[in-house]
């Protein structure tokens, strides 16, 4: 995949005229004949947050330009290739999958980490991950739940060789597991919590809260777009930590999970148990995860870890140049 075209607006002609960084950055103040910032988002409580924003009109109130679309998670990568986005929410191995297929991007904000939704859950009567030894489970190889699938198993001193993969779409697994073709299943919310209601009994033997930082998720921009739209970028940034303490004030709290429930069609009541599997990272906490380190606890650490599975796995040949791909100062920025 290749990125496409960028917006067509007068500043994005003058970079690609190469007419010099300090043009591009001198237009930023100035973005009257520009086009909204086109930002992708889906259906995880990390990036569903953003629609406590959305509807109280803080993108707005912070003089940001922004229309976030609505998608499946991997269309909204499949339109960030095609240039139809200038950003996106992805897990940061996801970011580093699409810079080695050639949609650059560059992470810049951390929105959360999972903390319990991910999860490898299993039939009944399977008691523990290691009682999968020499059985089946459904997962779709080469995501972030086979990364999770490798740590738990790690943990409980397997390997990957104990265990037989069966390639599923994410949003099918709890119909695979529910078909008895498989002992367990990957999968992330809402689709692990879907498979444990239709499987009386289906519960899970590992869960990303047993592993934190392991995935990390990011708002990936093009680095078109960081260039020219950075003022933006910060702005939108200093909202998420609005947004964050929005939904973690126990005040507001109620409201928050209302408007992010009603954004996928679930009341609170159900919605919160989905929150409560995800850490939100606010300003301060992001810039730890920003400092660079070996560990799940730094961005760069996970990033790592990812790029090295992802290697391995054959989902791409060449290790990523990670500290290229990630870009830290526009939330150091932040007061």
């Amino acid at each position: 995949m290749t990125l496409g075209p960028a917006r067509p607006t007068t500043l994005r002609v003058l970079c690609s005229a190469l007419l010099g960084a300090l043009v591009c950055l001198a237009g930023l103040a100035a973005r009257v004949e520009a086009a909204p910032l086109r930002i992708g988002y889906s259906d995880w409580p990390g990036w569903i947050a953003w629609q406590v924003a959305i509807d109280k009109g803080w993108l707005k109130q912070a003089g940001l330009d922004v229309q976030f679309q609505w998608f499946d998670y991997s269309a909204s990568m499949d339109a960030f290739a095609a240039g139809q986005l200038d950003g996106d929410f992805v897990t940061n191995g996801d970011a580093l999958v699409m810079n080695a297929s050639g949609t650059r991007n560059v992470m810049i904000l951390v929105t959360d980490y999972s903390d319990g939704n991910d999860m490898i859950v299993a039939r009944p009567g399977i008691g523990a991950l290691r009682d999968l030894r020499g059985r089946k489970i459904g997962i779709e190889v080469g995501l972030v739940d086979e990364l999770l699938l490798i740590d738990g198993l790690h943990q409980a001193g397997m390997t990957l060789n104990e265990v037989t993969l069966v390639n599923v779409k994410t949003n099918e697994t709890p119909q695979v597991l529910a078909s008895g073709q498989v002992a367990a299943i990957g999968a992330w919310q809402p689709n692990s919590g879907e498979a444990m209601r239709i499987v009386p009994g289906a519960h899970p033997v590992f869960t990303s809260a047993q592993a934190p930082g392991l995935i990390y998720d990011v708002l990936a921009v093009s680095p078109q777009s960081l260039v020219i739209d950075r003022a933006d970028y910060i702005r939108l940034i200093a909202v998420w930590n609005r947004v964050v303490h929005y939904i973690e004030n126990p005040a507001t709290r109620a409201d928050a999970v209302r408007i992010m429930a009603a954004r996928v069609g679930l009341t609170s009541a159900q919605y919160v148990p989905l929150l409560a599997g995800t850490h939100l990272i606010d300003i301060a906490e992001a810039k730890k995860v920003f400092q660079i380190g070996e560990g799940l606890g730094s961005l760069y650490g996970s990033s790592q870890n990812a790029d090295a599975f992802n290697v391995h796995s054959g989902v791409y040949r060449s290790p990523q140049n990670i500290r290229a791909d990630i870009d830290p100062a526009l939330t150091d920025a932040q007061p």
